[in-house]
């Protein structure tokens, strides 16, 4: 009886087999990635990275020229020709730090720009000695950009008049230089980075397989990554004392010594995040703007054959808004007074970071390319 039943017993594994190959090749296990990656790469680049880094290098040019002029003559008009500067400089650079991609990783320039909060311990001793080098010293991250700028516009003293005395003071004409010299050095290094995206441009937006190290891969990882570490542990986790067992640490939030810009400055980076999945254009992320095809969204609703994922996150992005929104803008005032809703936005950016950390890079099938220690 078996030997009878031995051809039959083969011909049925044998279609078994034959029926799993072609049900693992099918449609039942989603979509063929014939997306137009570069597409993506075409739009973020012309109408996000480029516009942005456009605006922000003429911005730090602005913010050259009143130091200059502030310099030239002493006043209360023009220190505050200054700070407003240096607050439109700032508010733009929220859209420019998440691209920290080529000749902007290679430089350092999140580092020289916004390493906080700044060291005034070495600010002070850069400024006594005179010697110091911005450039290619490392130790002097946390002397320079904007947190040094903050502490040197709004943290000698605490009017506009006392800081206008300050610098009237020729005893004091070192803090002159080293202001001048940081501005210098913010705007040399813009310039830099933005030249080498005019002149790399096409090369950029041609990588787009999908491979450890093509641009999108990159791009798509350092958005992920400056949401992560940028936006959500930056700007709340490590003022809130998320990540020292609930000891708060108030001096830690951006722009201290201005007292009130750190929730502006939060809104804006939440904004950009925001824009750049949505492939909005720099500057367009209004009521009626318009969402792009070519975008982190639409590639992920293409790849998912629905929008359930990509919904989800722009509800928690609004959900993360209006929390923000209850902050005070004095965040060191609100860790101090009321830091639970600090921890609230917190927690609303981090169901925001397994979304895109998990869920769409599993669905894009884009590898994670860094290592975090505080979890997902």
């Amino acid at each position: 009886m078996t030997n009878k039943q031995t051809p039959y017993f083969y011909l049925l594994m044998a279609f078994l087999i034959s029926f799993s190959c072609s049900d693992s090749s099918g449609s039942s296990d989603g979509p063929v990635d014939n997306f137009d990656r570069q597409s993506i790469l075409e739009n973020v680049t012309d109408n996000i990275i480029l516009p942005a880094i456009e605006d922000f290098s003429l911005k730090t040019e602005q913010l050259e020229a009143s130091v200059i002029l502030f310099s030239n003559t002493i006043n209360l008009d023009n220190l505050e020709a200054v700070q407003q500067s240096w607050v439109e400089a700032y508010k733009t650079w929220q859209h420019v730090e998440m691209f920290n991609i080529a000749k902007a990783e290679e430089v350092y320039f999140i580092q020289k720009m916004n390493t906080y909060p700044a060291s005034i311990s070495k600010i002070e001793n850069n400024i006594s000695t005179g010697n110091y080098d911005l450039e290619t010293n490392n130790n002097n991250w946390v002397a320079q950009g904007f947190p040094a700028l903050d502490y040197l516009l709004f943290g000698l003293e605490d009017t506009n008049v006392g800081t206008v005395e300050f610098y009237q003071n020729p005893n004091n004409i070192a803090y002159l230089n080293y202001l001048q010299d940081v501005v210098s050095q913010i705007l040399a290094t813009t310039q830099l980075v933005h030249q080498d995206w005019i002149l790399n441009r096409d090369v950029f937006v041609s990588s787009s397989e999908n491979s450890a190290t093509s641009s999108l891969n990159m791009l798509t990882n350092d958005f992920i990554y400056y949401f992560e570490k940028g936006l959500r542990t930056n700007k709340f986790g490590i003022p809130a004392g998320v990540f020292s067992a609930n000891n708060t640490r108030p001096a830690n939030v951006e722009a201290y010594y201005h007292k009130t810009l750190s929730k502006a400055l939060s809104l804006e980076a939440l904004d950009a995040v925001e824009g750049f999945f949505k492939g909005q254009a720099y500057n367009s992320t209004g009521t009626g703007a318009v969402l792009s095809t070519a975008s982190l969204k639409s590639y992920l609703d293409y790849m998912t054959e629905n929008s359930t994922i990509s919904t989800t996150i722009i509800t928690k992005f609004t959900d993360s808004e209006q929390l923000i929104n209850i902050l005070e803008d004095n965040f060191f005032s609100q860790v101090t007074t009321n830091n639970n809703h600090m921890v609230d936005v917190f927690d609303k950016l981090q169901e925001v970071v397994v979304l895109l950390k998990t869920d769409m890079l599993s669905a894009l099938s884009i590898s994670v390319d860094y290592i975090d220690a505080d979890g997902d």
